[in-house]
């Protein structure tokens, strides 16, 4: 299952939003008001859980100054990633774009395909209001 959120301007150079993406800890800023849980574990992995959901923990896997962070689950239960990809534009300004791209079974994916669309939506657009 692939799912994009559309892509946002942000007021920030691609260096800042990259600074911001690749510390956990600021995703709880982003994270939309259903979110019950969020706890940093280690510099590079954090949990939360949304209203309804069960507890996920992300892992940042990989990441290329300025312009992408990967980050994915840490278990093998739900296999997935979500990238965000950005562009500098110039005069301290990018585009930000976030890619969910998980493997499930069709009555999973048909399950959770609503619910993370909105997730990574709300993600896009807290990332454009930075």
């Amino acid at each position: 299952m692939n799912l994009e959120s559309p892509t946002v301007n942000v007021n920030k150079s691609a260096e800042d939003i990259f600074e911001f993406l690749t510390k956990v800890e600021n995703f709880e800023q982003l994270m939309p008001e259903s979110k019950q849980k969020f706890e940093k574990i280690s510099d590079s992995r954090f949990l939360f859980q949304l209203k309804g959901m069960p507890e996920l923990v992300l892992d940042q896997k990989e990441s290329t100054c300025p312009s992408q962070v990967v980050l994915g689950a840490a278990s093998d239960k739900l296999p997935f990633t979500l990238t965000a990809d950005i562009i500098d534009c110039g005069d301290g300004k990018s585009t930000t774009k976030l890619t969910f791209d998980g493997q499930f079974n069709a009555m999973m994916s048909m399950m959770i395909k609503k619910p993370i669309q909105n997730f990574i939506n709300t993600l896009s657009q807290n990332i454009e209001k930075l």
